[in-house]
């Protein structure tokens, strides 16, 4: 190998599977600077791009949770079906009770619980390089962190970590007043508004720095999966707090702004707008068609033009067919009323097909062109009752790294 030329290497090694990568650092002192090497860190991560998006899931059961697995997907190639494999991921001391927020370019943003409340970690769950961020602001009881974003601002190639926080406004007037069943009771004064703060944390060359954004009239609804799209995160919102109309507004993490995004028109009466998702680099919005007992995801085709937006799939009821044996003693068929809100899109395969979470239980996946489904059997040690799940493309980066590729 030390005989070829060094480009000829990272074409070689840059095919490879990641876990195989991090194995042959330990050949020899050359191969571990080669894997550091920025144009083979680049090209690894390129060729993970266009391959099926893989994923990192959280046991939400265990006592302590502060195990990951890495998902990834494996065909045959005379086999149409796709089969999922898990790999336990080994975890540093430093991250234990944790969330998992998210994902980008191979880093995931993790998020103290328990005793490491406030506590903010970036993580490469195969190279191991992790950093602490300063904790959340220590904040009242009038305060509760609502999301977390966490994405790469490339007009300055710094990760940027967003916390949006809700601060309950207390106004002493009769209209707030809740009262009690028991005259005895004391009264309790209702928030009048809610006001949202935006923290932002850069994490690049240098010690992460913290800044307060100031307040903004957005209140967002919670959101499961990372929303980044052109350089911005997005999230549900309901403008001054109101629920009677829900916008999508964005989060530039160059320019720091807030704006709403044109939505698109599925959102109605008997429509009921449920959740944002990237598809193949789109955004794209989850619906409930009530009337027709079907899932829509329309797509933007093109960022920002509200005429762009399409109704690209639209999925029937269906049911998992793993589930708990308390749930499926009772059902004689794979076909039933299932409630939509428990059914999350997490991305869109290579061959078209859909990938679905359903109840935070199973995995499956809907070909729109047959219109079939294909479930999938997950495997880990015990029989786990939930997890938290973010797609991710498996990379050798780290912070300091400059990636040439799309966020993912």
């Amino acid at each position: 190998m030390d005989r070829l030329p060094q480009e000829l290497v990272i074409h070689i090694l840059s095919r490879l599977p990641i876990s195989t990568i991090m194995q042959s650092k330990s050949v020899n002192r050359a191969w571990r600077n080669l894997i550091r090497n920025q144009v083979f860190v680049n090209m690894h991560f390129k060729r993970m791009v266009e391959n099926d998006p893989s994923f990192i899931l959280q046991i939400r059961d265990q006592p302590i949770q502060s195990q990951l697995y890495f998902g990834d997907f494996s065909s045959h190639p005379n086999d149409r079906n796709v089969t999922i494999i898990t790999k336990k991921l080994t975890m540093l001391p430093l991250l234990t009770n944790f969330h998992l927020v998210s994902s980008c370019n191979g880093l995931l943003c993790l998020r103290g619980t328990h005793r490491s409340l406030g506590l903010i970690c970036i993580y490469n769950p195969f190279t191991r390089d992790s950093i602490e961020l300063p904790k959340l602001v220590a904040k009242g009881p009038s305060h509760q962190v609502g999301v977390l974003g966490f994405g790469l601002d490339a007009t300055t190639n710094k990760y940027k970590v967003v916390e949006v926080s809700y601060k309950r406004i207390y106004r002493a007037s009769p209209s707030h007043v809740v009262r009690p069943v028991n005259r005895l009771a004391p009264q309790i004064i209702a928030p009048s508004s809610i006001d949202s703060e935006v923290h932002i944390l850069t994490v690049g060359n240098g010690s992460p720095t913290r800044r307060n954004l100031g307040s903004f009239p957005f209140h967002f609804m919670c959101q499961k999966s990372q929303v980044l799209v052109n350089g911005k995160l997005h999230w549900i919102s309901y403008p001054r707090g109101s629920k009677a109309y829900l916008a999508i507004v964005s989060f530039d993490l160059g320019n720091e702004q807030l704006k709403e995004v044109p939505r698109p028109d599925c959102i109605s009466s008997d429509r009921q707008f449920h959740e944002l998702v990237v598809l193949r680099g789109c955004l794209s919005a989850v619906c409930f068609d009530y009337d027709n007992e079907e899932l829509e995801i329309w797509v933007m085709k093109e960022y920002d033009v509200k005429e762009s937006w399409v109704k690209e799939f639209s999925i029937g009821t269906y049911l998992p067919k793993i589930l708990q044996p308390d749930e499926r003693e009772s059902l004689d068929s794979s076909m039933f009323y299932m409630p939509k809100t428990c059914m999350r899109v997490l991305c869109q395969l290579r061959s078209g097909g859909i990938l679905l979470e359903y109840k935070i239980k199973a995995l499956f996946v809907y070909d729109p062109r047959c219109r079939t489904f294909q479930n999938f059997q997950l495997t880990f040690e015990g029989i786990p009752r939930c997890f938290t799940l973010a797609v991710h493309v498996a990379s050798l980066n780290w912070i300091d790294t400059f990636i040439e590729a799309p966020c993912y």
